[in-house]
């Protein structure tokens, strides 16, 4: 085993790995996870007397 044998099996790996994550990422269980958390920024409510812009 050489170098390129070692190259070749890391190479798809990652290959495999990235599959994996767009899998995980695009999947439909997780898409109401993702919505949710989606809407944080928006659902945060802020008090304008303690807002640090002025």
């Amino acid at each position: 085993m050489d170098i390129n044998d070692l190259r070749a099996i890391t190479t798809i790996f990652s290959f495999a790995v990235f599959i994996g994550i767009l899998v995980w990422a695009f999947s439909k269980h997780k898409a109401q996870d993702f919505e949710d958390a989606a809407k944080i920024p928006l659902d945060r409510e802020e008090d304008p007397t303690t807002s640090p812009r002025k």
